[in-house]
């Protein structure tokens, strides 16, 4: 009898400083596009992200969650908490800082740690912009 496939979700808060601004667009074109968010400003971030897998008859785990909060402290929020996405983090260099970037970009820094994650598969990377907007990525379809 196999296991039954679970899914489980750690979630990090960081606080960060951005400005939406297309580099490819003129001063008028982001300012039209952004209104004040082409101005530097911050948010306090939340970010979540979702394994899944079998659950281990052993452990009872899909993972260990603590091992999963440690990937997510030392591949994403080291990097972002306190600082200016534009300007500090060199995974997010040349990329405009909107919440759906930042979930492709976050999803990209753990892909590659994928055999860290115990055998689970990374299902998606939520963030969380503000109590009323959040973006969801569940990874290219292949």
């Amino acid at each position: 009898m196999s296991s039954p496939t679970v899914r489980i979700t750690h979630c990090q808060d960081f606080a960060a400083a951005h400005r939406l601004h297309a580099p490819q667009l003129s001063s008028a074109e982001n300012l039209a596009l952004y209104g004040p968010c082409n101005n530097l400003h911050g948010h306090n971030y939340r970010f979540e992200v979702t394994v899944e897998g079998p659950v281990d008859p052993v452990t009872g785990m899909v993972m260990n969650l603590n091992d999963l909060a440690e990937i997510m402290r030392t591949e994403i929020w080291q990097q972002v908490d306190h600082k200016n996405l534009c300007e500090d983090v060199p995974f997010l260099q040349g990329v405009v800082t909107t919440a759906e970037n930042l979930a492709i970009a976050f999803w990209q820094q753990l892909a590659a740690k994928q055999d860290c994650l115990a055998g689970s598969r990374l299902v998606r990377v939520r963030v969380v912009e503000s109590p009323d907007n959040f973006v969801d990525y569940f990874g290219e379809s292949v």
